[in-house]
């Protein structure tokens, strides 16, 4: 199952995508797709309702970030092992863990925002994935019973920020704009090949990114399980996973967004990102 939101911002509804790729309006049996009913009962009740029976939405209209509100939005670093590899780093035994400010989070294609003053803002395609069951303390083997889907995501991050500003990454990773997920969450059930797909990023047409989820160092599975053991995760929450290597500050020499770029990055069976990139004016 597809599950999206479509319509100006702060104003989405949301829509199931349906094997027609017509987008249906669910807003007749939820609110919104947020922390309240991304869970696995919502599910069940979508795929108990005859959705030829629901209003067909204008899926020209502008596509919304595919979770509203989460309360974490939660990232995990050099967690590609030839990621790390490019940056000359040792492969973590823990997985490294940072926040997002969820204020960062916007559509699969709004305008990527470049900071006031910044001269090192870089891309991250990555694998995200939405919590649908509350998870603590966990064990891998049922660690998936509590993810209720995928979706692509751009963990854009400015790395003067996160590097070269104090001990932790979070305040180079929130900026707004930071944060563009969707265009979709496809739910656990429809991607079993989760851990072998491919990832690429693209800026003015250039390949800049290309991986695959099964270098991960640490797995979906291994994620979930760590992290319920750090803090509790509750439906709605958001994750994502590391990136492959290619990103600008590894480049000969480095290259940064400055303005004026267009972004194109994709996760196979989750759809493409489009962002135009424009300064902070």
């Amino acid at each position: 199952m597809k599950l999206c939101r479509l319509g100006d911002l702060n104003k989405e509804k949301p829509v199931v995508i349906d094997k027609d790729n017509n987008y249906r309006d669910v807003s007749s049996l939820i609110d919104d797709f947020n922390p309240n009913t991304l869970n696995f009962r919502t599910l069940e009740v979508i795929k108990k309702t005859d959705l030829n029976k629901l209003p067909i939405v204008d899926k020209s209209q502008r596509i919304g970030a595919c979770v509203s509100n989460p309360a974490k939005f939660i990232g995990i670093g050099l967690n590609y092992r030839d990621h790390a590899e490019e940056q000359n780093l040792p492969i973590p035994k823990e997985p490294i863990i940072f926040s997002k400010f969820t204020s960062c989070i916007s559509g699969p294609n709004d305008d990527i925002i470049v900071p006031k003053d910044s001269k090192h803002t870089d891309w991250e395609v990555e694998l995200g994935f939405v919590i649908g069951k509350k998870a603590q303390y966990v064990n891998e083997e049922n660690a998936l019973d509590h993810v209720l889907g995928f979706f692509l995501v751009n963990d854009i991050t400015e790395r003067n920020f996160q590097k070269n500003k104090g001990l932790t990454w979070d305040k180079g990773k929130g900026f707004d704009t930071f944060g563009p997920i969707g265009p979709y969450i496809l739910t656990t059930d429809e991607l079993p090949e989760y851990q072998n797909l491919n990832l690429t990023l693209e800026v003015d047409g250039k390949q800049m990114q290309t991986g695959n989820t099964k270098e991960m160092i640490f797995n979906i599975k291994s994620l979930v399980s760590y992290m319920s053991h750090c803090m509790s995760l509750f439906p709605g929450d958001i994750c994502c996973t590391g990136t492959p290597p290619g990103v600008g500050e590894n480049m000969k020499p480095p290259v940064f967004l400055k303005g004026g770029e267009k972004v194109r990055l994709s996760i196979d069976k989750l759809g493409e990102q489009l962002h135009q990139v424009k300064s902070y004016k």
